[in-house]
Protein backbone atom coordinates (compact mmCIF):
# COMPACT_ATOMS: atom_id res chain seq x y z
CA UNK A 1 0.00 0.00 0.00
CA UNK A 2 2.84 2.81 0.61
CA UNK A 3 4.23 1.99 -2.44
CA UNK A 4 1.50 2.22 -4.61
CA UNK A 5 0.08 5.62 -2.85
CA UNK A 6 3.86 6.88 -3.80
CA UNK A 7 3.88 5.82 -7.39
CA UNK A 8 0.25 7.59 -7.32
CA UNK A 9 1.58 10.44 -6.10
CA UNK A 10 4.85 10.61 -7.90
CA UNK A 11 2.74 10.12 -11.69
CA UNK A 12 0.17 12.98 -10.27
CA UNK A 13 3.28 15.26 -10.17
CA UNK A 14 5.14 14.49 -13.34
CA UNK A 15 1.84 14.94 -14.90
CA UNK A 16 2.26 18.33 -13.46
CA UNK A 17 5.42 18.85 -14.35
CA UNK A 18 5.60 18.32 -17.71
CA UNK A 19 7.20 21.64 -18.78
CA UNK A 20 9.96 21.35 -16.51
CA UNK A 21 12.64 18.67 -17.59
CA UNK A 22 14.98 19.55 -14.73
CA UNK A 23 11.98 18.87 -12.33
CA UNK A 24 11.17 15.34 -14.03
CA UNK A 25 14.66 14.78 -14.26
CA UNK A 26 15.04 14.92 -10.59
CA UNK A 27 11.79 13.08 -10.13
CA UNK A 28 12.44 10.02 -12.06
CA UNK A 29 15.58 10.43 -9.87
CA UNK A 30 14.53 9.85 -6.83
CA UNK A 31 11.76 7.49 -8.04
CA UNK A 32 14.20 4.95 -8.80
CA UNK A 33 15.76 5.12 -5.38
CA UNK A 34 12.57 5.70 -3.55
CA UNK A 35 10.55 2.79 -5.10
CA UNK A 36 13.41 0.44 -4.01
CA UNK A 37 13.59 1.48 -1.03
CA UNK A 38 9.81 1.27 0.26
CA UNK A 39 9.72 -2.63 -1.85
CA UNK A 40 12.29 -3.74 0.20
CA UNK A 41 10.39 -3.06 3.38
CA UNK A 42 7.17 -4.05 2.13
CA UNK A 43 7.22 -6.07 -1.36
CA UNK A 44 4.86 -6.43 -4.15
CA UNK A 45 3.97 -9.66 -5.83
CA UNK A 46 4.89 -10.01 -8.91
CA UNK A 47 3.94 -12.22 -11.97
CA UNK A 48 7.31 -12.35 -13.24
CA UNK A 49 9.12 -12.82 -9.87
CA UNK A 50 10.93 -16.09 -9.11
CA UNK A 51 10.63 -18.37 -6.39
CA UNK A 52 14.30 -19.90 -6.79
CA UNK A 53 16.80 -19.12 -4.59
CA UNK A 54 18.88 -18.90 -8.15
CA UNK A 55 16.90 -15.78 -9.71
CA UNK A 56 16.75 -14.22 -5.77
CA UNK A 57 20.05 -12.64 -6.98
CA UNK A 58 18.79 -11.03 -10.30
CA UNK A 59 17.96 -7.66 -9.61
CA UNK A 60 14.51 -6.13 -9.23
CA UNK A 61 13.02 -3.21 -10.83
CA UNK A 62 9.78 -1.69 -9.67
CA UNK A 63 7.13 -0.73 -12.52
CA UNK A 64 6.32 3.15 -12.21
CA UNK A 65 4.64 3.84 -15.16
CA UNK A 66 2.86 2.00 -18.10
CA UNK A 67 1.25 3.22 -21.42
CA UNK A 68 -0.65 1.18 -24.25
CA UNK A 69 0.69 1.27 -28.11
CA UNK A 70 -1.62 -0.94 -29.47
CA UNK A 71 -4.36 -4.04 -28.53
CA UNK A 72 -1.64 -6.30 -27.27
CA UNK A 73 1.21 -4.20 -26.96
CA UNK A 74 2.73 -1.92 -23.74
CA UNK A 75 5.05 0.70 -23.63
CA UNK A 76 6.31 0.49 -19.80
CA UNK A 77 8.41 2.13 -17.67
CA UNK A 78 10.92 0.64 -15.02
CA UNK A 79 13.02 2.48 -11.92
CA UNK A 80 16.16 1.37 -11.37
CA UNK A 81 17.84 -0.16 -8.42
CA UNK A 82 19.70 2.34 -5.27
CA UNK A 83 22.97 3.17 -6.86
CA UNK A 84 22.24 2.46 -10.24
CA UNK A 85 22.18 5.79 -12.45
CA UNK A 86 21.53 4.27 -15.86
CA UNK A 87 20.74 0.93 -16.72
CA UNK A 88 24.36 -0.19 -18.48
CA UNK A 89 27.59 0.10 -17.99
CA UNK A 90 28.38 2.85 -20.62
CA UNK A 91 25.62 5.36 -21.27
CA UNK A 92 27.04 5.68 -25.04
CA UNK A 93 26.18 2.06 -25.90
CA UNK A 94 22.93 -0.12 -26.47
CA UNK A 95 21.55 -1.89 -23.20
CA UNK A 96 19.78 -5.22 -23.35
CA UNK A 97 17.96 -7.04 -20.16
CA UNK A 98 17.17 -10.78 -19.92
CA UNK A 99 14.04 -10.99 -18.09
CA UNK A 100 13.24 -14.01 -16.27
CA UNK A 101 9.90 -15.24 -15.44
CA UNK A 102 8.69 -18.69 -13.82
CA UNK A 103 5.97 -20.23 -15.75
CA UNK A 104 3.24 -22.48 -14.90
CA UNK A 105 3.29 -24.68 -17.44
CA UNK A 106 7.57 -25.13 -16.87
CA UNK A 107 7.43 -28.61 -14.92
CA UNK A 108 11.15 -27.96 -13.70
CA UNK A 109 10.61 -25.10 -12.20
CA UNK A 110 13.24 -22.91 -14.25
CA UNK A 111 12.75 -19.87 -15.16
CA UNK A 112 11.96 -18.74 -18.55
CA UNK A 113 14.16 -15.92 -19.83
CA UNK A 114 13.40 -13.52 -22.60
CA UNK A 115 15.86 -10.77 -23.68
CA UNK A 116 14.46 -7.08 -24.06
CA UNK A 117 15.87 -4.20 -25.42
CA UNK A 118 15.05 -1.11 -24.08
CA UNK A 119 13.79 1.59 -26.29
CA UNK A 120 15.13 4.79 -24.03
CA UNK A 121 18.23 6.22 -24.39
CA UNK A 122 20.90 4.00 -22.39
CA UNK A 123 21.83 7.75 -20.76
CA UNK A 124 18.49 7.64 -19.44
CA UNK A 125 18.96 8.48 -15.40
CA UNK A 126 17.03 6.19 -13.15
CA UNK A 127 14.59 4.34 -15.38
CA UNK A 128 14.53 2.21 -18.96
CA UNK A 129 11.53 2.06 -20.71
CA UNK A 130 10.40 -1.79 -22.55
CA UNK A 131 7.88 -1.95 -25.46
CA UNK A 132 6.56 -5.61 -24.72
CA UNK A 133 3.72 -7.25 -26.49
CA UNK A 134 1.44 -9.30 -25.19
CA UNK A 135 1.32 -13.04 -26.22
CA UNK A 136 -1.15 -16.19 -24.59
CA UNK A 137 1.02 -17.62 -22.04
CA UNK A 138 1.89 -21.20 -23.60
CA UNK A 139 4.34 -23.86 -22.61
CA UNK A 140 7.85 -22.12 -23.00
CA UNK A 141 6.43 -18.71 -23.32
CA UNK A 142 4.30 -16.00 -21.50
CA UNK A 143 7.10 -13.59 -20.51
CA UNK A 144 5.80 -10.61 -22.53
CA UNK A 145 2.13 -11.70 -21.50
CA UNK A 146 3.35 -11.25 -17.93
CA UNK A 147 5.17 -7.87 -17.98
CA UNK A 148 1.97 -6.49 -19.69
CA UNK A 149 0.03 -7.52 -16.98
CA UNK A 150 2.42 -5.86 -13.72
CA UNK A 151 0.87 -3.29 -12.50
CA UNK A 152 2.98 0.22 -11.24
CA UNK A 153 4.64 -1.18 -7.30
CA UNK A 154 5.23 -4.45 -9.30
CA UNK A 155 8.85 -5.71 -10.06
CA UNK A 156 10.58 -6.98 -13.13
CA UNK A 157 13.01 -9.65 -12.74
CA UNK A 158 16.32 -9.21 -14.84
CA UNK A 159 19.45 -9.38 -15.50
CA UNK A 160 21.67 -6.97 -17.62
CA UNK A 161 23.26 -8.31 -20.65
CA UNK A 162 26.52 -7.95 -21.81
CA UNK A 163 27.16 -5.48 -24.50
CA UNK A 164 25.94 -6.48 -27.88
CA UNK A 165 28.93 -6.77 -30.55
CA UNK A 166 28.47 -5.81 -33.83
CA UNK A 167 31.00 -6.69 -36.10
CA UNK A 168 33.80 -6.69 -33.67
CA UNK A 169 32.72 -3.56 -31.23
CA UNK A 170 29.67 -2.68 -29.91
CA UNK A 171 30.32 1.17 -30.45
CA UNK A 172 27.15 2.74 -32.98
CA UNK A 173 28.04 6.38 -32.71
CA UNK A 174 29.57 7.79 -35.61
CA UNK A 175 31.05 4.22 -36.94
CA UNK A 176 29.01 4.89 -40.25
CA UNK A 177 27.92 7.17 -42.96
CA UNK A 178 24.81 5.71 -43.27
CA UNK A 179 22.52 3.29 -40.98
CA UNK A 180 19.82 1.16 -42.75
CA UNK A 181 17.12 -0.38 -39.66
CA UNK A 182 14.25 -2.96 -41.24
CA UNK A 183 11.68 -3.64 -38.27
CA UNK A 184 9.37 -6.37 -38.16
CA UNK A 185 6.59 -5.72 -35.80
CA UNK A 186 8.25 -5.42 -31.92
CA UNK A 187 11.40 -5.84 -33.77
CA UNK A 188 11.53 -1.94 -33.68
CA UNK A 189 12.59 -2.05 -30.01
CA UNK A 190 16.35 -2.18 -30.25
CA UNK A 191 16.48 -0.07 -33.60
CA UNK A 192 14.67 2.80 -31.59
CA UNK A 193 17.34 2.56 -29.19
CA UNK A 194 20.07 3.23 -31.95
CA UNK A 195 17.91 6.37 -33.38
CA UNK A 196 17.71 7.94 -30.18
CA UNK A 197 21.66 7.16 -29.38
CA UNK A 198 22.77 8.95 -33.18
CA UNK A 199 19.86 11.70 -32.98
CA UNK A 200 20.55 12.94 -29.45
CA UNK A 201 24.32 13.58 -30.26
CA UNK A 202 24.53 16.96 -32.22
CA UNK A 203 28.18 15.80 -33.09
CA UNK A 204 26.53 12.59 -34.74
CA UNK A 205 25.97 12.98 -38.52
CA UNK A 206 24.97 9.54 -39.49
CA UNK A 207 22.00 9.41 -42.02
CA UNK A 208 19.40 7.10 -40.66
CA UNK A 209 16.80 5.05 -43.09
CA UNK A 210 14.40 3.42 -40.84
CA UNK A 211 11.45 0.66 -42.57
CA UNK A 212 8.64 -0.56 -40.13
CA UNK A 213 6.72 -3.83 -41.23
CA UNK A 214 3.84 -4.36 -40.05
CA UNK A 215 -0.06 -6.75 -40.67
CA UNK A 216 -1.77 -3.82 -40.26
CA UNK A 217 -1.55 -0.17 -39.56
CA UNK A 218 -3.00 0.11 -36.18
CA UNK A 219 -0.12 -2.41 -35.25
CA UNK A 220 2.54 -0.27 -36.38
CA UNK A 221 4.15 0.27 -32.88
CA UNK A 222 5.89 3.76 -31.91
CA UNK A 223 4.97 5.83 -35.09
CA UNK A 224 3.90 8.95 -33.38
CA UNK A 225 7.56 8.75 -32.15
CA UNK A 226 8.88 7.73 -35.32
CA UNK A 227 7.15 10.33 -37.04
CA UNK A 228 7.99 13.39 -34.31
CA UNK A 229 11.78 11.79 -34.87
CA UNK A 230 11.80 12.01 -38.48
CA UNK A 231 9.67 15.83 -38.57
CA UNK A 232 12.48 17.23 -36.08
CA UNK A 233 15.43 15.61 -37.88
CA UNK A 234 14.42 15.90 -41.79
CA UNK A 235 18.15 15.99 -43.52
CA UNK A 236 19.36 12.83 -41.20
CA UNK A 237 15.96 10.56 -39.76
CA UNK A 238 13.83 9.10 -43.18
CA UNK A 239 11.27 6.65 -42.44
CA UNK A 240 9.09 4.43 -43.94
CA UNK A 241 6.28 1.68 -43.55
CA UNK A 242 4.90 -1.37 -45.27
CA UNK A 243 2.08 -3.21 -44.52
CA UNK A 244 1.34 -7.21 -45.23
CA UNK A 245 -2.17 -7.73 -43.84
CA UNK A 246 -5.02 -7.93 -46.37
CA UNK A 247 -7.62 -4.77 -47.57
CA UNK A 248 -4.81 -2.30 -46.94
CA UNK A 249 -6.88 0.72 -47.66
CA UNK A 250 -6.84 2.77 -50.79
CA UNK A 251 -5.49 5.73 -49.33
CA UNK A 252 -2.13 4.06 -47.99
CA UNK A 253 0.60 5.88 -49.25
CA UNK A 254 3.54 3.42 -47.91
CA UNK A 255 4.80 -0.16 -49.02
CA UNK A 256 2.99 -2.99 -49.24
CA UNK A 257 4.33 -6.64 -48.56
CA UNK A 258 6.81 -8.09 -46.14
CA UNK A 259 9.52 -7.40 -48.33
CA UNK A 260 11.36 -7.01 -51.88
CA UNK A 261 14.36 -5.70 -53.42
CA UNK A 262 12.73 -3.15 -55.35
CA UNK A 263 11.91 -2.07 -51.26
CA UNK A 264 15.30 -2.45 -49.86
CA UNK A 265 16.60 -0.08 -52.66
CA UNK A 266 13.69 2.49 -52.37
CA UNK A 267 14.05 2.76 -48.56
CA UNK A 268 17.39 1.98 -47.37
CA UNK A 269 20.89 3.38 -48.21
CA UNK A 270 23.02 1.90 -51.01
CA UNK A 271 25.38 -0.75 -49.93
CA UNK A 272 29.07 0.83 -48.91
CA UNK A 273 31.04 2.22 -51.50
CA UNK A 274 34.05 0.01 -52.92
CA UNK A 275 36.20 2.38 -52.63
CA UNK A 276 35.88 3.34 -48.92
CA UNK A 277 34.48 6.41 -48.98
CA UNK A 278 30.45 6.05 -47.88
CA UNK A 279 30.01 3.27 -45.37
CA UNK A 280 26.69 1.53 -44.88
CA UNK A 281 25.30 -0.80 -42.15
CA UNK A 282 22.17 -2.26 -42.28
CA UNK A 283 20.27 -3.44 -38.96
CA UNK A 284 17.43 -5.86 -39.12
CA UNK A 285 15.32 -7.03 -36.56
CA UNK A 286 12.26 -9.01 -35.95
CA UNK A 287 10.53 -12.50 -35.97
CA UNK A 288 12.90 -15.48 -36.81
CA UNK A 289 11.31 -15.96 -40.12
CA UNK A 290 11.41 -11.64 -41.21
CA UNK A 291 15.40 -11.84 -40.44
CA UNK A 292 15.61 -15.23 -42.32
CA UNK A 293 13.86 -13.61 -45.32
CA UNK A 294 15.31 -10.58 -45.05
CA UNK A 295 19.07 -11.42 -44.59
CA UNK A 296 19.22 -15.24 -43.18
CA UNK A 297 19.92 -16.91 -40.17
CA UNK A 298 21.27 -16.66 -37.50
CA UNK A 299 23.90 -19.55 -36.18
CA UNK A 300 25.13 -21.06 -32.95
CA UNK A 301 28.62 -21.59 -31.79
CA UNK A 302 29.38 -24.55 -29.86
CA UNK A 303 27.91 -25.04 -26.45
CA UNK A 304 30.35 -23.60 -23.79
CA UNK A 305 31.82 -25.74 -21.08
CA UNK A 306 29.50 -24.88 -18.88
CA UNK A 307 26.81 -26.81 -21.11
CA UNK A 308 25.09 -23.15 -21.90
CA UNK A 309 24.59 -22.25 -25.01
CA UNK A 310 27.16 -21.03 -27.71
CA UNK A 311 27.32 -17.50 -28.96
CA UNK A 312 25.04 -16.40 -31.43
CA UNK A 313 27.11 -15.83 -34.91
CA UNK A 314 26.26 -13.83 -37.95
CA UNK A 315 26.27 -16.52 -40.61
CA UNK A 316 25.80 -16.21 -44.51
CA UNK A 317 24.17 -13.38 -45.51
CA UNK A 318 21.06 -14.54 -47.64
CA UNK A 319 17.40 -12.81 -48.63
CA UNK A 320 16.44 -9.68 -49.77
CA UNK A 321 19.64 -8.26 -48.43
CA UNK A 322 22.21 -10.26 -50.32
CA UNK A 323 20.04 -9.83 -53.74
CA UNK A 324 19.66 -6.29 -53.27
CA UNK A 325 23.44 -6.01 -53.51
CA UNK A 326 24.71 -5.41 -50.10
CA UNK A 327 27.72 -7.51 -48.54
CA UNK A 328 27.86 -9.67 -45.33
CA UNK A 329 29.97 -7.14 -43.41
CA UNK A 330 26.94 -4.46 -44.33
CA UNK A 331 24.34 -6.32 -42.49
CA UNK A 332 24.14 -7.30 -38.83
CA UNK A 333 21.12 -9.62 -37.39
CA UNK A 334 19.71 -9.66 -34.57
Amino acid sequence: LPLMLFVKAHRTILRRSTQNVCLRSTIWAAASVLCSVVTAVNPAPTSTQSCSSSSMAVPLYPLVDKWRQSHDSWLLRFALPPGRKYLGNDPSLPTCISVHHNSSFDEDDKPLKKSYSPVSHPAAEGIFDLLVKSYRPQPGGGVGDAICNLQPGQHLVGKLKSERMVHGSPIISKRWDRIGLVAGGTGVAPLVQIIRIILDDPTDNTEIYMLSINRYEKDILMRDELDKLAKDHPDQFFVKYSLTGENVPKEWDGYTGRGSVDMAQQALPPPSAEDGTQSTMIFVCGTDGFRDMWAGPVARAPPKSDGSKGPKIQGPLLGVLKDAGYDASDVFKY
